[in-house]
């Protein structure tokens, strides 16, 4: 979703004020003022919050169209289905079994998702994985065969093959390297 989201943005998407923008724009000035300890932590949230409020005024405007998944929180059965894809990327997920947790047949699952997602369920999956998978890889220590493991892929072979197809490189290339 991140890198859909990312080209759905102009170069430059101006904002204007809102008041809920204030607590936090007035609490993120107190804080850069400080050198106490957890500063960058509470830095980092702060930014977190102000990029989510800023995303959601810009994509609220009526002349911008929202990037394919942006609303398919809003969808109840879909939305579960996402919270279930993404507390447990490992489980051997299935359409059929994500429709059942979404209270829906395989079919009209898989239509409904492919519709408000914009790619069919376990192309969603397998990218959801491999955004993990590159996360963990950087890991000190990090193995294939252990983040295959992680991310539900029974051996490293498998994995590797979909990582490759998936991000372009084999994820070898990762392992331990910093972003």
């Amino acid at each position: 979703m991140s890198g859909r989201l990312l080209r759905a943005l102009p170069e430059v998407a101006v904002i204007p004020p809102e008041p809920e923008f204030a607590p936090l724009l007035d609490l993120l000035a107190v804080e850069v003022g400080r050198e106490e300890p957890g500063q960058q932590v509470v830095l980092d949230r702060l930014l977190d919050l102000l990029l989510v409020r800023a995303l959601r005024a810009w994509f609220g405007r009526p002349d911008v169209e929202a990037p394919p998944g942006y609303r398919a929180p809003a969808d109840p059965r879909i939305a579960r289905a996402l919270r279930l894809m993404h507390a447990r990327p490992d489980h051997p997920w299935t359409v059929a079994s994500l429709g059942e947790e979404a209270g829906m047949s395989r079919a009209v699952f898989a239509r409904r998702f492919a519709s408000l997602v914009g790619q069919p369920p376990l192309v969603y999956l397998t990218e959801w994985r491999m955004t993990i998978a590159s996360d963990l890889l950087r890991e000190p220590g990090s193995t294939v065969a252990a983040v295959a493991r992680r991310v539900g892929y029974a051996d490293g072979f498998a994995f590797s093959n979909a990582f490759k197809r998936v991000r372009g490189v084999p994820p070898s290339d990762l392992i331990g390297s910093r972003r």
